[in-house]
């Protein structure tokens, strides 16, 4: 355990010697832990969780000529001291790339073009909630290269390819089930995500053998095709979003799905609500409905409140309630 607190101190401390040389370098992170009951199937408990609190580093530097080197070393840090096999610390997104007139081209690992292309229609991204819990192609993945585009009238256009570095697929239970191939993660970007510079957002991405796994592993672990359509923006107040959802597995298995998101600010109270579906091929059909209130206490920090319920045909119906706190530094 010792160890990897090492690491990560090493990685802060070595952006201070940075700054003598780059002209932008921030720590940054997030700490996100909620009070909960959960019920998965066999009885409800009560746990504190981490909800992908994170602390990282990241910058650029002013190379001339109008070409900027970007990074990033960004780590998961789970505050609730109840990791998996003790290791409190993840890997996130970490990279270095060069940005300039052409866009940007970033190395390393960092979220695929299609898991960026949901903007901030995931109202419950990194909670019970996600909608990685139900579909695929949420994915952070490495040996990646990643190329986006400058913004043309709004337009912008973003390829993720990844290397693949294993001899071959395997799944859950470690059996082979193929040979590897290289993966690539499209996506075509309008508007402003956070709808400030722009009335809507919206995209439309492809996954092409890109490995992939829902949290409710409905499928083995295993290269997929996705397709995506994400469309948000505000109607008299009120944030609306969508996504429609596609996706074939190598062995066969397909899914579809849509969501749909709402949010509705009043002085410092956020109210959110969220409804996803995920109908596999077969009859198998999931869903998951989240309701939920965020309270601002300051730009940094904000309470909240959520309950999370998924109707699974061939599993465990699973419910959450929770109470939690964000601080954002």
């Amino acid at each position: 355990m010792k160890h990897t607190y090492n690491k990560i101190a090493v990685a802060l401390l070595s952006s201070l010697s940075m700054s003598a040389f780059a002209a932008d370098v921030d720590i940054y992170g997030k700490a996100n832990l909620s009070l909960q009951s959960s019920d998965e199937g066999e009885g409800s408990f009560t746990e504190v969780k981490s909800n992908a609190s994170r602390i990282g580093l990241k910058g650029t530097h002013d190379l001339g000529d109008g070409l900027t080197v970007i990074y990033k070393a960004e780590f998961q840090v789970d505050l609730d001291g109840d990791s998996a096999k003790g290791d409190s610390i993840t890997d996130r997104n970490q990279y270095v790339g060069l940005a300039g007139s052409f866009g940007e081209v970033l190395l390393g690992k960092n979220d695929t073009m299609l898991k960026q292309s949901q903007g901030k229609v995931d109202l419950f991204s990194d909670l019970n909630g996600d909608i990685k819990e139900l579909w695929v192609g949420e994915n952070r993945l490495a040996d990646t290269i990643s190329y986006k585009t400058s913004k043309f009238n709004g337009f912008q256009v973003g390829v993720t390819y990844i290397a693949e570095d294993d001899k071959y697929i395997k799944d859950s239970d470690d059996n082979i089930i193929g040979e590897p191939q290289d993966g690539v993660s499209v996506a075509i970007f309008y508007g402003d995500k956070k709808l400030k510079k722009s009335e809507f957002f919206a995209s439309v991405a492809i996954d092409s053998d890109v490995k992939g796994q829902s949290k409710d592993k409905a499928v083995d672990k295993q290269t997929f095709d996705v397709v995506r359509a994400t469309v948000q923006g505000k109607v008299g107040g009120v944030v609306l979003g969508a996504i429609y959802h596609t996706q074939e597995g190598k062995d066969g298995s397909e899914m579809d799905g849509f969501l749909v998101s709402a949010k509705y600010k009043v002085d410092k109270v956020t109210f959110k609500g969220q409804y996803q579906t995920a109908n596999h091929d077969g009859g198998d059909d999931k869903s998951g409905i989240t309701v939920g209130a965020d309270y601002s206490l300051a730009k940094s920090t904000k309470v909240y409140t959520f309950y999370t319920s998924f109707d699974m045909d061939s599993g465990e119906d699973q419910d959450y309630l929770a109470a939690g706190i964000e601080y954002k530094f």
